[in-house]
């Protein structure tokens, strides 16, 4: 059983990661001046022993069902998506956590900024969340093929697992009086993203420890999950990355 990658960069990901588990790549022939980025991806394809094949740009659309392929298929493994237990058995320090996030572009954007700075996993609910489509895949730009991904049955219910592991749970909300940056987030942390407009579930507000938010200017409490979800990991890697250098300067 394989998946459907698209684009470029999420085609050249893919290939890193599996290397000749690749299927087979299809590449648009007759590209003109856009086919030096094509000619490379066959070049890294056949560097790994993937088999390449030069199709039209129909066949492309009609397996894509249209979606902006840039001229490139390939043809993957199945991701690995993990049970909460076996994430948690790699003993993660930093895990991003979502909440009805049901955009594709949303969704792939977070595992992009997850994987950018180094979220040890991602996890999202069965229901009520984006699908891990071809969609999905491009708009994280390949880096899906480098997170550790974990789908519950129930959100709340995995927030209380991450706590009973020792785990600092926090949820970001607009409302909250607390800023995240004023919390100390050195210690192992799950990052907790709302759909934007609506935010956090009740239960899933509940079963976080900390509520924080964004040091956003009024009028405006919220952004895009997307982007909140980076602000968010990057101040944890701000602190951690501060904490670092502070150790590691003699007194």
């Amino acid at each position: 059983m394989s998946r459907i990658v698209i684009g470029i960069q999420p085609v050249r990901e893919a290939i890193r990661v599996h290397g000749n588990a690749i299927e087979r790549v299809l590449l648009m022939q007759g590209a003109g001046k856009d086919s030096r980025p094509l000619d490379g991806i066959a070049r890294w394809s056949e560097a790994h022993d993937v088999p390449v094949q030069r199709v039209d740009r129909l066949q492309l659309d009609r397996i894509t069902h249209g979606g902006s392929h840039q001229g490139a298929v390939a043809f993957a493994p199945e991701l690995e998506v993990l049970a909460i237990h076996e994430l948690l058995a790699s003993n993660p320090t930093l895990i991003t956590v979502l909440d009805r996030i049901t955009d594709p572009q949303n969704f792939g954007a977070i595992i992009r900024s997850s994987v950018a700075f180094l979220a040890d996993g991602i996890i999202w609910p069965e229901h009520d969340s984006a699908p891990l489509s071809p969609a999905t895949f491009r708009a994280s730009a390949g880096a899906i093929e480098h997170a550790r991904l974990c789908r519950v049955s129930s959100l709340p219910a995995a927030l209380h697992t991450l706590r009973d592991e020792g785990m600092l749970v926090v949820g970001l909300a607009g409302e909250s009086s607390t800023r995240l940056e004023d919390l100390s987030l050195d210690r192992p942390t799950a990052i907790v993203v709302g759909a934007e407009g609506s935010g956090l579930r009740k239960g899933v507000r509940d079963a976080c420890e900390l509520l924080a938010r964004l040091p956003t200017a009024p009028p405006l409490d919220t952004l895009n999950a997307s982007v909140s979800a980076a602000i968010a990991l990057y101040e944890v890697r701000r602190q951690r990355m501060a904490h670092d250098h502070a150790a590691a300067t003699p007194v």
